[in-house]
């Protein structure tokens, strides 16, 4: 697995209290919304600096805080059928109030993902951002993004994503070509100081 590039994004792997439960966002994503979200992809909520919906979620960069990993939405499409699906397709017009976004945003579920290139048992404690991001398919509605194995932050920079162990798999380990990591969110918009959005 971690001999070859196979990323699919951030996958919880557990939360320390057991619980790695997806918070459902009313009116989440807004109607038309023009790009793919996919499931396993770094979200963030929009911005007036980002070009998002105040209150609603859109896909990260590859700088800056994020608000969790997507896990999937619903929405009534407008003919009145409810959809439901794993990714949100994007352009997608909806029924005014109808769309419930998913994602993960609990601080410290701890995720894997594939990073793309090789990590040595010496990242763990380094901070990382995120690489391919917006890679995935609108087939499967999987997130391909992975983790920048060469772009650690300098010593008082604050990375995405904090690197705290490997995933213990029978084909993967540390220097692995393509090694699959445990990650938290180091760089999270529900923390630190306050900047508007408005």
């Amino acid at each position: 697995m971690s001999a070859t590039l196979t990323p699919f994004g951030l996958r919880p792997a557990f939360h320390p209290s057991g619980l790695d439960r997806a918070q459902g966002l009313a009116n989440g994503i807004a109607s038309g919304y023009n790009v793919n979200i996919l499931k396993g992809q770094p979200v963030q909520y929009g911005t007036t600096a980002n070009g998002g919906a105040l209150g609603t979620i859109i896909v990260a960069t590859t700088s800056g805080p994020i608000a969790g990993a997507f896990a999937g939405v619903e929405w009534t499409d407008v003919t009145g059928r409810r959809r439901v699906s794993n990714y949100w397709p994007a352009s997608t017009a909806v029924q005014t109030g109808s769309v419930v976004a998913y994602f993960y945003n609990d601080m410290n579920i701890v995720y894997e993902i594939q990073a793309d290139g090789p990590m040595a048992q010496t990242t763990i404690g380094n901070e990382y951002p995120f690489s391919n991001i917006a890679a995935g398919s609108a087939v499967t509605g999987l997130s391909q993004c992975t983790l920048n194995s060469g772009g650690a932050v300098g010593n008082g920079v604050q990375g995405q994503m904090r690197v705290v162990d490997f995933a213990p798999y029978v084909d993967n380990a540390f220097g692995d070509a393509f090694t699959i990591v445990r990650v938290v969110i180091s760089q999270s918009q529900f923390f630190g100081a306050f900047t508007a959005i408005a």
